[in-house]
């Protein structure tokens, strides 16, 4: 196979973005393409490899295996290997047993279906593991397993009847992601069937290059760079992904492909020494940037000036590892066959028996202090137990009975969009007082304890709010979707009752214009007040996994660790809400946080006061707290 100088920039320009995205620069808030456009240079690579060993007569799937072995395997268990001791130092026990299971999975190849049953609403922050990103390694070690063997046993029907096999099995892939991030968001971004076109994709570029050769066109060369370009800055995490959003940069992809000659001006640009340098060490820049920024979020450094340094010492290390690791394994003469075999078992067996220690051992508790394991168990809160909220009775308290959403499901890990009923009380009036209606996610699902306890002498409580659905307005009813239902419905159930009060409230996303929607359309129904819910104080790692950290000195309010990002959206609807007819805004940051810091705990009992159970849920004291300020603001 022709070296190709364009296709190493290439990966310059995918691995790139992905690190700084992670890292979270905003400007490069589609950085994730990165990963896609990885896909696609994977599956053209390969197939090329295949065709010429098949055309040739040479093809040996154990020597297939071997070349991904001495490519993959000795990078990766390296930085696995580095990754162990600092996960034993740092991490909690919770996090430690995670991190024991990923080892597991990443050996089996299956990391991806790990992170998928392991992803949720409630989960734990994803910038904390550090194995994460091997989810996009596992679906390109699923490829090259099937791949190799499909393509040889259709050979027999000929060249070009396999090549619409791939075209049709891609066309079938993309139709499936389509549906998934519709239905099953979590699944369609992590498994390779809704994952595979993009590597078809790279296959039928590889077909269509091994027939016609590449092409030059200067025209179709810039616009798929520019279309790579466009999306690792113009698409964000509310980008549905994958999906046909995911075909512009793919076909960008497909057309430096074919179209790059190394005459073009998109093939002199990726074919420059920085790019191409940044190209030969993305494979090992990809492995460790994930682990490097995932402890320093665990160990609480976060700021843009660590990342940038952070962004440095992964390529630095990447480097290292390209120069000592990668290419000494990639010699047939420095390392022989039968020493990448027994490398590879040795590896396999050690990562697989330190992962079932860690997750048979719970992450050995032992390593903290016994005050510390006592207090994270309280607050423990795995699937499908749930502990914390069965002994807090958190879903009682909240009136989970007014979410759509099929909690159930989601505690056995078979999360589903298909809604559920919800009890009737959610919408009953059977007094004759006036109706105060709590609309949204579970953020708003928060406020309901304390709006009850203290508010049912003068008002009906009604409520219809479901886990992970914004407000918004939706006209059609829905059976599939629960956000569309839960939405529908507590906008049919303002129009039949007009409430005296509508309460508004959701975790992040809060969009302006979305909310004068909302309250021009809740106005038209005669509510006299809107109460538009600030967000509350929101932490980057869990706020008990914080205080455990130090529990002999726990402050009452707590600076480091806090997240900006609802800082900016609260300052933004201060401004915009002030003085706005019919409209309350509650501050709620201001509630829980001034120059010092945010509260942490409301009394002598940290258990029992703290206020979030997670990264920014109101705990029940909490909720209290707010509510004395809504009955101030309410004059009541």
């Amino acid at each position: 196979m022709k070296y190709r100088p364009e296709i190493d920039g290439l990966r310059a320009l995918a691995v790139v973005p992905v690190i700084l995205f992670h890292a979270g620069f905003e400007l490069f808030s589609g950085g994730f393409v990165g990963v896609d456009v990885f896909f696609v240079i994977s599956g053209y690579l390969i197939t090329t490899i295949l065709i010429e060993d098949i055309e040739n007569k040479r093809f040996s799937i154990v020597n297939f295996y071997e070349r991904r072995a001495r490519r993959i395997l000795p990078a990766l268990f390296f930085v696995m290997l580095v990754c162990i001791p600092f996960a034993w130092m740092w991490m909690l026990p919770s996090q430690m047993k995670d991190f024991s299971q990923s080892l597991i999975a990443v050996s089996l190849f299956a990391s991806n279906i790990l992170f998928w049953r392991k992803s949720g609403y409630f989960a734990a922050a994803a910038e904390e593991k550090p194995l994460l990103h091997t989810w996009s390694l596992a679906v390109e070690e699923q490829y090259y397993v099937l791949f190799p063997i499909f393509l040889i046993l259709a050979w027999r029907f000929g060249k070009n009847r396999v090549f619409w096999m791939i075209v049709v099995m891609a066309a079938i892939s993309l139709l499936l992601s389509e549906w998934g991030w519709r239905n099953k968001s979590t699944a369609n971004f992590y498994l390779a069937p809704t994952r595979a076109w993009e590597l078809l994709a790279g296959s039928v570029a590889a077909f269509i290059a091994q027939k016609n050769g590449v092409q030059k066109n200067n025209f179709l060369a810039l616009l798929g760079l520019m279309a790579i370009i466009v999306s690792i800055f113009v698409y964000d995490e509310s980008t549905p992904f994958p999906s046909v959003y995911a075909l512009v940069p793919v076909i960008g992809v497909m057309l430096l492909i074919l179209y790059a000659t190394k005459e073009s001006l998109a093939a002199k640009i990726l074919s420059t020494k920085a790019f191409v340098g940044i190209g030969l060490v993305s494979y090992s820049a990809y492995l460790w940037h994930q682990p490097i920024f995932a402890f320093a979020k665990i160990k609480g450094f976060t700021s843009d000036y660590i990342h940038i340094s952070l962004f440095i010492i992964t390529f630095a290390l990447a480097y290292f590892s390209w120069k000592i690791i990668e290419q000494p394994f990639r010699s047939h003469i420095a390392i022989p066959k039968k020493l990448i075999l027994a490398f590879s078992l040795i590896g396999f067996s050690f990562f697989l028996f330190s992962g079932y220690l860690g997750h048979k051992n719970n992450g050995f508790p032992q390593r903290l202090e016994k005050a510390q394991v006592v207090f994270l168990d309280y607050f423990e809160n795995s699937l499908p137990s749930w502990n914390y909220f069965e002994k807090t009775g958190i879903m009682e308290k909240y009136w989970d009975e007014c979410n759509f959403y099929d909690i159930n499901s989601y505690r056995l890990k078979n999360s589903t969009r298909k809604p559920i009923s919800i009890s009737p009380k959610c919408t009953l009036n059977t007094s004759n007082k006036e109706v105060l209606f709590i609309w949204g996610d579970s953020h708003a699902q928060q406020f309901s304890y304390g709006i009850r306890e203290k508010l049912n002498h003068r008002f009906a409580i009604n409520q219809i709010a479901s886990s992970g659905c914004n407000p918004q307005i939706v006209y059609e009813n829905s059976d599939v979707d629960y956000c569309l239902k839960s939405n529908y419905s507590a906008l049919a159930h303002i129009r039949k009752t007009s409430p005296s009060i509508v309460l508004l409230a959701q975790n992040v996303d809060h969009d302006i214009v979305i909310y004068k929607e909302l309250i021009n359309e809740i106005n038209r129904h005669g509510t006299s007040k809107i109460l538009v819910m600030g967000p509350s104080p929101h932490w980057e790692i869990d706020l008990p996994e914080l205080l455990a950290r130090n529990l002999t000195n726990v402050p009452k309010r707590l600076n480091k660790h806090r997240t900006n990002a609802t800082i900016k959206i609260n300052n933004d609807f201060i401004d915009y809400f002030t003085n706005y007819k019919n409209v309350i805004f509650v501050d709620v940051i201001s509630e829980f946080c001034d120059k010092s810091g945010c509260l942490t705990h409301l009394g002598d009992n940290i258990k029992e006061t703290i206020t979030s159970w997670d990264y920014g849920h109101l705990t029940p004291v909490a909720s209290l707290k707010i509510v004395n300020t809504l009955i101030s603001l309410l004059k009541i």
